[in-house]
């Protein structure tokens, strides 16, 4: 089954713990601490895969985690680092920010391989917290958080035109004609139920055209398969508007015109000013009068407007060799920057090194104070010395931390804990 939007959850691996430990070896009776450091946590890397074309094996799986960093361990062994993830994704995924709708990465043109989630860095072992006045200390620093999202993969397909049109008008029948590509075609609606690429080769160059399948009125609301498929034709140049102009299904091909542009306006107005050529489809149905009756209306109402109108017959290839070089034409004179969607999203932003302090009152005369600096700070800390001690009640203060306890109604003689430690609050 085709998928081109499908939501997944990533979570980048842990940092492994610090440990504590103390050198114990025969003839060694107060060996110093020597506990290892924890290994880094594992990346989440999106990386282009050439051989994949569609989101469809993420149906089946939601749930991507890379491997948490080993904590570390004693006489001075550093823990292993946890494994990178890599998720393999086609060309032209867009990788957005659930929550916010952000993009986070195009995976498109030159970015082939962009790392998504850093993993945790590893805590440090107590060998690193021994000083002149504190050589036996009993903290290591614990590793740093995984980082975790819920994303939105998006797939909008790399090619230079973009067809578009009613169903059952002959995009499919013109794609196989000019292309390599060989679409199911049938006679109903909705036949082509994905978007199909297929290559022009030409004397002057190549060009990729995408079938967008699935635009009837409404469909920028989501009418349809409208809003499956019209991402697909955000990153084309040019246009093909294909109209059945011998009305065989008894439509006006003027107004599913104005009703095609209505609905790319309303999804996209950049895309609904793109250059755009209309191919006037199966005149070999019709009399040659008949033919050149509709063709002079196309041309007397779009030609003014800037779109040239070409007839053509998908099925016995009259008019379609006109239109190829007139499309190549065009594309040579389009800016050739590709169309990539910026970064708004920065990951990185989810780690809080140094965030806000957090006061609570546990009961009625027990508080609680953590923050990451408040746990760094008792890494190295000689909370046994006096100057140790008193420089840690000055951190406290100059922090607003004991104002804080204070607002919360602590009295002399409460408890406070912080992270495994306990102190008798006096003012």
């Amino acid at each position: 089954m085709f998928a081109d939007k499908v939501e997944i959850y990533i979570r980048s691996g842990k940092g492994g713990d610090g440990h504590v430990s103390f050198r114990r070896e025969m003839y060694v009776p107060a060996g110093g601490p020597d506990g290892g450091d924890g290994g880094k946590g594992g990346d989440v890397i999106f990386e282009v895969d050439e051989g994949i074309n569609t989101l469809s094996d993420f149906r089946y799986k939601r749930k991507y985690a890379a491997e948490d960093g080993a904590p570390g361990s004693k006489a001075k062994r550093n823990g292993k680092s946890g494994k990178d993830l890599i998720i393999k994704v086609p060309s032209g995924t867009v990788i957005r920010d659930k929550e916010t709708g952000k993009v986070i990465a195009d995976m498109s043109f030159e970015n082939k391989r962009d790392v998504i989630l850093r993993g945790g860095r590893g805590g440090k072992g107590n060998q690193h917290y021994a000083t002149a006045t504190m050589q036996v200390p009993m903290y290591a620093q614990p590793g740093q958080k995984a980082q975790e999202l819920n994303v939105v993969l998006e797939l909008k397909m790399i090619a230079d035109v973009g067809l578009i049109g009613f169903p059952n008008v002959g995009k499919s029948t013109f794609l196989s004609r000019v292309t390599n590509s060989r679409p199911k075609i049938g006679n109903y609606h909705f036949t082509t139920l994905s978007p199909n690429l297929g290559v022009v080769d030409m004397e002057e160059g190549g060009f990729v055209i995408a079938d967008i399948p699935g635009l009837i009125e409404g469909a920028s609301e989501g009418l349809g398969l409208g809003h499956q498929f019209l991402r697909h034709i955000e990153r084309t140049k040019v246009l093909i508007h294909i109209v059945d102009a011998a009305s065989t299904e008894g439509r006006d091909p003027i107004d599913d015109i104005e009703k095609i542009n209505a609905e790319l306006q309303a999804y996209n107005p950049d895309i609904a000013t793109r250059p755009q050529v209309i191919a006037a489809n199966k005149l070999d149905v019709l009399y040659k009068d008949d033919a050149d009756i509709v063709i002079k209306q196309l041309k007397d109402i779009y030609e003014p407007k800037g779109i040239p109108v070409y007839p053509i017959s998908a099925v016995s290839g009259e008019g379609v060799k006109e239109l190829l070089h007139h499309v190549q034409h065009m594309l040579s004179n389009v800016d050739q920057t590709p169309i990539v969607f910026e970064k708004e999203f920065y990951p990185e932003s989810l780690v809080e090194e140094d965030g806000p302090f957090e006061v609570w009152k546990e009961d009625e005369h027990r508080f609680v104070v953590e923050g990451p600096r408040i746990e760094r700070m008792l890494g190295y800390t000689n909370l046994d010395s006096e100057k140790g001690f008193q420089f840690f009640q000055n951190f406290l203060r100059d922090n607003g931390i004991l104002d804080e306890l204070e607002a919360l109604g602590i009295e002399d003689g409460d408890t406070v804990r912080m992270y495994g430690l306990e102190f008798d609050y006096y003012k």
